[in-house]
């Protein structure tokens, strides 16, 4: 298949990626030559994946490959060796050679036959790919943490609702049974008004990466690897292990991640907004503390440790820290409390055995249990942007609870938040970070609300 564009991306192109401009190029309908399941091609869903990393090759891939109402016709990723591993995969299953590769995520958004796109691609690409998709009228499924920061949050937000496609932030935590379940009683009542909430994220940010430069990998177009970010020398440790489906070092970066503050707590802090029926508003106050690795210690600068507490309009504390231990939600109630571990011990835990015992009634909420990918297909399928679990405002409303703590942590000191503005109200210098202020800009117009 023909390149797009071979030449490096500057950032005049991304912004031109971003509004789409010349994105009306033409690439050849792909009908699948052969015909599985129960469902005809027709009436599948076309899917193109974009980023074949560790979570979008060995979760997301291998998940949406079997599901009976999807057809994945496009892979995307810059590196061969993981684009050729996801290949053989969907031609292993399908029995065929149909699905088309390239290493250029615009050649998939600006595919006719692709239906909707699986963003797996590392932290901060997510904003351009999938704002690039929405405009183009593209459902999405992007992995959380949807993005870097508040502003461009908003931009994605905006984007998704003005163009009524669906958007599914992937995250599987408010699917899993725990959870689920303690969200239920929670908002039905049965441990009384709300007192306190704790949200507890594993330790998984050391300080270390390796500062040596090497030669690029020849199976990795670095070029296009970094594409928004500010241009640096190919260090292994701040992209990913060659051939390899390892840990990659840039979730340890800050201008390429934010680390566990919103990678974990976006999982766990989804379920605790749904809980306190706040996923599409958020927090009045932030404050926190944290420590960054040392000077000297490595490439690796994201926040090693961190203790957060927000506010709401409500009066409910939430406190938000790092737990050797793995993660939890703990809610405390007036009468009872109930507590959600997941990736760690205890299962599912309350003050009273029969709280967990309860069974709903009929005239109770009943929140909605779909997995993350089962969630993104049937909202397609069933025409129904509004009904997916976790749309870009959730998405973006829960990840903006880490960059906010961020944000509190830098600045040390209380702030006050306005969420229906999105702004602070006692702290300029605090608004600037909004827009990642205290790094260095990438090119995405944030304040151009009209082409949202």
């Amino acid at each position: 298949m023909k390149r797009v564009m071979k030449a490096a991306i500057t950032r005049r192109r991304m912004l031109g990626a971003l509004g789409l401009a010349g994105a009306a190029v033409g690439f050849p309908a792909i009908v699948p030559s052969t015909v599985f399941g129960k469902n005809p091609p027709s009436n599948r869903v076309a899917l193109g994946m974009i980023g074949l990393g560790r979570q979008g090759t060995q979760v997301n891939l291998r998940t949406l490959v079997n599901m009976d109402e999807v057809r994945i016709v496009a892979l995307c990723d810059v590196d061969k060796w993981r684009l050729d591993n996801a290949k053989g995969i969907v031609d292993k299953t399908y029995g065929n050679k149909d699905c088309r590769t390239c290493a250029d995520w615009r050649e998939v958004v600006a595919r006719d036959d692709v239906d909707a796109i699986m963003n797996s691609t590392p932290d901060f690409w997510h904003v351009p790919i999938s704002l690039a998709a929405v405009r183009r009228g593209k459902h999405v499924s992007c992995e959380k943490p949807l993005t870097l920061s508040v502003a461009e949050g908003r931009v994605l937000a905006d984007a998704a609702k003005k163009r009524g496609v669906v958007f599914r932030t992937d995250s599987e935590c408010r699917s899993h049974a725990y959870m689920h379940k303690t969200a239920e009683l929670v908002r039905n009542g049965y441990i009384g008004k709300i007192k306190r909430i704790e949200c507890g994220v594993p330790r998984g940010d050391q300080p270390g990466g390796g500062a040596a430069q090497s030669p690029v990998p020849k199976e990795l177009d670095y070029e296009m690897w970094m594409g928004p970010i500010e241009r640096k020398p190919y260090m292994v440790d701040a992209v990913h292990p060659p051939k390899s489906f390892g840990r990659p070092g840039w979730m340890r970066c800050r201008d390429t991640c934010e680390g566990m503050i919103t990678n974990w707590g976006t999982h766990v802090m989804d379920v605790a907004q749904l809980v306190n029926n706040t996923e599409r508003t958020g927090p009045v106050s932030i404050e926190g503390t944290g420590t960054y690795p040392q000077a000297g210690s490595g490439i690796w600068n994201v926040l090693v440790n961190f203790k957060v507490q927000y506010q709401y309009a409500n009066g409910l504390k939430m406190d938000y820290l790092i737990d050797p231990e793995g993660a939890y939600l703990r809610v405390e109630g007036e009468d009872g409390w109930i507590q959600a571990n997941w990736f760690r011990k205890g299962g599912l835990q309350a003050s009273d055995k029969n709280i967990l015992m309860t069974k709903l009634k009929p005239t109770d909420l009943h929140l909605p249990q779909r997995g993350d990918k089962e969630d993104f297909i049937y909202c397609i399928r069933n025409g129904a942007p509004q009904e997916s679990m976790i749309d870009a405002e959730v998405g973006h409303r829960t990840c903006s609870l880490g960059q906010l703590a961020h944000i509190a942590i830098n600045r040390n000191k209380k702030l006050q938040w306005q969420p229906e503005k999105e702004v602070f109200t006692d702290d300029e210098e605090a608004n600037r970070m909004l827009t990642r202020g205290y790094r260095k800009p990438w090119g995405l117009d944030i304040n151009d609300r009209m082409n949202a």
